[in-house]
């Protein structure tokens, strides 16, 4: 009997799986910072065009993009960071990391908590109402933005990368994987 006669057993067949779901584009990411460090430049703007020329068209306009943006794609940014990109990394096992992780979700709620207190006042001035409080908004607005610059800076110099080195490391292990038969 030769080699080419012996029967060789059968490969076990491996059960298809679902693909690794893909991570966001960090470029979509990286604009929503770009856009929300705008925003908040465009806040601070306006503070101080209220201050020189008060209530007019230019800041009903300012403040409504500023409504916008903090309204609707400000906090889907934040969804989508909750739902793809922190959950691989809270299962890392790197407890460096995994803390960094709930610091930013504890940001993600006090941005949304400080977002809840400017809104209303913001919106006022959106609608043309002068009921607005520009000393509140001149003590809350820094608050709100040290705490975005902060967030902002950890996610893109730490988390992002860790993000994407481990995803990578999961697509490496996959294709050395051998295909199921």
């Amino acid at each position: 009997m030769n080699s080419a006669q012996i029967a060789r057993p059968p490969r076990p067949v491996r059960a298809a799986r679902p693909p690794v779901s893909p991570l966001p584009e960090f470029e979509s990411l990286d604009r929503a910072h770009r856009a929300a460090l705008e925003m908040l430049d465009n806040f601070d703007r306006l503070l101080a065009h209220l201050d020189d020329k008060g209530l007019d068209d230019a800041a009903r306009a300012s403040a409504a993009a500023i409504m916008e943006f903090f309204a609707g794609p400000a906090q889907d940014h934040h969804a989508e960071e909750e739902a793809q990109v922190f959950p691989g990394l809270l299962a890392s096992g790197d407890v460096e990391l995994v803390g960094y992780v709930h610091r930013l979700q504890q940001d993600h709620g006090w941005l949304e908590e400080d977002w809840h207190e400017l809104a209303p006042q913001i919106e006022a001035i959106a609608q043309g109402y002068n009921w607005y409080d520009l000393s509140m908004l001149r003590h809350a607005l820094p608050v709100f933005t040290a705490l975005y610059h902060e967030h902002i800076a950890l996610e893109e110099s730490l988390i992002y990368p860790a993000a994407k080195r481990q995803h990578q490391a999961l697509l490496d292990r996959q294709s050395a994987r051998p295909e199921a038969v």
